[in-house]
C-alpha cells in the first residue's frame, strides 16, 4: 500500500501497490491538466505530454521512466514525470499537479 499525497490540493488517496498515477489522481477529483489540455489531452494513452506532475517526495518508489517520458521531458528537471506513464510500486509519494 501507499500513500499518495497531492502537495497543492491537500489531499492524500491510499493506493494498492502498482496503481496508475493519473487513474488515483483522477479517481480523487485531482485535476492535472492546464487550461486547453482538459480538452485536448490524450486520455492517458502516453501520446500528449500534457499530463505533467512533480514528485516532492517518493521518486524512487515509482515506476522508471518509460522512453516516451525520456523523450517528453527532456528538458525537464529529474523530478517530473508524466502521471500517466507512471505507476506507484510501493512506498509513499507527494505529487504537485501543474508544475
Amino acid at each position: 500500500m501507499a500513500n499518495i499525497k497531492f502537495v497543492n490540493e491537500g489531499k492524500e488517496a491510499i493506493a494498492m501497490d502498482g496503481v496508475n498515477l493519473r487513474m488515483k489522481a483522477l479517481e480523487n477529483n485531482i485535476d492535472i491538466y492546464k487550461f486547453v489540455a482538459k480538452l485536448t489531452n490524450c486520455n492517458g494513452y502516453g501520446q500528449c505530454g500534457t499530463c505533467v506532475v512533480e514528485i516532492v517526495e517518493g521518486l524512487e518508489n515509482l515506476s522508471p521512466k518509460t522512453e516516451f517520458e525520456l523523450k517528453k521531458l527532456k528538458n525537464k528537471p529529474n523530478n517530473y514525470r508524466l502521471s500517466c506513464q507512471t505507476l506507484v510500486n510501493q512506498g509513499n509519494v507527494s505529487v504537485k499537479t501543474k508544475p
